[in-house]
């Protein structure tokens, strides 16, 4: 029956199914529930008007009207298609039916003719902006012979209420939706700060009172549970800074410029980084609340500290670095006159002391493994490294003081090894052998170099630079010696070298 009534009334289809309105209709429905008791009111009023059995507030849907508040009957919903709200879309207006069973446009409906028999309507529409989504209806089983005109006007009324009612309710919806969006981002803020470590604080400038999340509390290692004020915070920053921070907050409060403070955390020492700026004023311009926020920045400023260091340390040694250049370049040039030769002993001299220096800098001057340097000066000047150095040595690690100055011995000793000894044929072998002892509660390292396979040795007639930047070359270290012996098998030099001297 409900596909006839339909095809016989085209107009009221297309009417139901007008894009436009069913927008409306869908923004409408998300705002109510069904049934929504805040519609109960309307309903009852709507049945003691009209004295009807039956009362509802419907939304009215493409195929299905839907009962949003009903009374006298429970049922829950029923076909558009099928009722009477759907001709009230044509009128747009109260529509008053007094005996359904007596006119041809009602007369074939169901709910005409089924055993409830209904005879009497009167609907008014409720409205969202100028479409109409929905009906307050009154039904009743006996027809009427007429109605008072009021009763139009008072139901007309309700169908306006009923849609002031929904539009509160949209209103209300899309507040608590804007409010939850806020939430649901400020809870993601406050988790992306405190997996970033970052402490958020507000201070209310009136009351004195900070709000702050867990990450403040634990950098300024106040206690959890108690309210946190602007004089507990000042209270922890060390009194070395704060009174260079309390005064570039105070210039942020009048100036409106963003606050930009770096102070420490007693007792900790912790380094904390602050930001922030005013973030509302009263009437007269008078800071009301300051938002900030604070950044752990002990590990960088630690790293600072270091890097100072280092460059202090750098500074020093390019000091001691340039007066040994000197002396080795006077010393150097004293022992020839020949330009070539002495670039070619200078440059390997120079070499030498670059070699100790980028290993040093890599390990940020610091203390560098014997094995290191060890291969660093060798290395360049031997043809098999693994067949023609052998090693046998402790652990050992040395300061820039030890590495610098024993590793000119070692490129002394190398270069002479190259040319005149055990490393100048293919044969030719040094044995390095390097223990660690305590001697006096002091870690002494005592180095053996003995050159094995080489051509026969003979002491040299005169020493020369060479041999005197062997002995000379750890003179910075406080008890070192180098003491050379001139075998017939072969070169042999001992060293010894506190370890423990910076």
């Amino acid at each position: 029956m409900t596909e006839e009534w339909v095809s016989a009334n085209p107009i009221v289809t297309g009417v139901l199914r007008d894009t436009a309105r069913l927008e409306a209709l869908a923004a409408a429905r998300d705002a109510l529930s069904s049934p929504d008791a805040d519609f109960d009111e309307i309903a009852a009023l709507a049945a003691g008007l009209f004295g009807a059995p039956i009362a509802l507030v419907t939304l009215l849907g493409a195929t299905d009207q839907w009962f949003v508040s009903r009374h006298g009957t429970n049922q829950l919903m029923a076909p558009s298609a099928d009722s009477f709200c759907s001709r009230l879309l044509i009128q747009r207006d109260v529509l008053v039916v007094l005996d359904a069973s007596a006119e041809e446009a009602f007369r074939s409906l169901p709910s005409v003719g089924n055993p409830s028999k209904l005879r009497f309507y009167a609907g008014a529409p409720i409205l969202r902006g100028d479409q109409i989504v929905g009906t307050v209806c009154v039904f009743d089983t006996v027809s009427r012979q007429e109605i008072a005109c009021d009763l139009v006007e008072r139901l007309r009324g309700l169908g306006r209420l009923a849609s002031s009612v929904m539009r509160l309710k949209e209103e209300a919806r899309a507040r608590a939706l804007d409010a939850d969006a806020v939430s649901r981002q400020e809870r993601r803020h406050a988790m992306a700060l405190d997996a970033a470590n970052v402490g958020s604080w507000l201070w209310n400038i009136r009351t004195g009172e900070v709000s702050g999340n867990a990450a403040l509390r634990d950098m300024l290692e106040l206690e959890d549970g108690r309210e946190i004020s602007a004089r507990r915070v000042f209270a922890a920053i060390d009194p070395l800074d704060r009174h260079a921070t309390l005064g570039r907050l105070r210039a942020a409060l009048s100036s409106g410029k963003e606050y930009d403070g770096l102070f420490r955390v007693r007792p900790s020492g912790r380094w904390l980084l602050g930001r922030g700026r005013v973030h509302e004023r009263d009437a007269q311009g008078r800071p009301l609340f300051f938002l900030g926020i604070n950044l752990d920045v002990t590990e960088s400023q630690a790293t600072a500290e270091r890097m100072r260091t280092l460059l202090r340390e750098l500074n020093h040694r390019v000091k001691n670095t340039l007066a040994m250049l000197q002396s080795l370049a006077r010393q150097t040039l004293r022992q020839t006159s020949n330009p070539a030769e002495f670039m070619e002993a200078f440059a390997g001299r120079l070499q030498a002391i670059s070699e100790g220096h980028g290993l040093l800098s890599d390990h940020e001057w610091g203390t560098i493994r014997l094995n290191e340097l060890l291969r660093a000066q060798l290395l360049p000047y031997v043809e098999d490294y693994d067949r023609q150095i052998e090693i046998h040595k402790d652990e050992v690690r040395l300061g820039p003081d030890q590495a610098i100055g024993l590793g000119l011995v070692l490129h002394e000793l190398t270069t002479n090894a190259r040319r005149f000894g055990a490393l100048s044929v293919p044969r030719g072998k040094v044995v390095i052998t390097a223990r660690v002892a305590e001697e006096d509660g002091e870690q002494v390292l005592h180095m053996t170099w003995h050159e094995t396979g080489g051509p026969a040795v003979r002491p040299p007639r005169h020493r020369g630079f060479g041999s005197i930047l062997i002995e000379r070359s750890l003179d910075k270290v406080l008890g070192s010696s180098v003491h050379v012996e001139f075998l017939p098998q072969g070169l042999t030099a001992v060293i010894r070298l506190p370890l423990d001297q910076r």
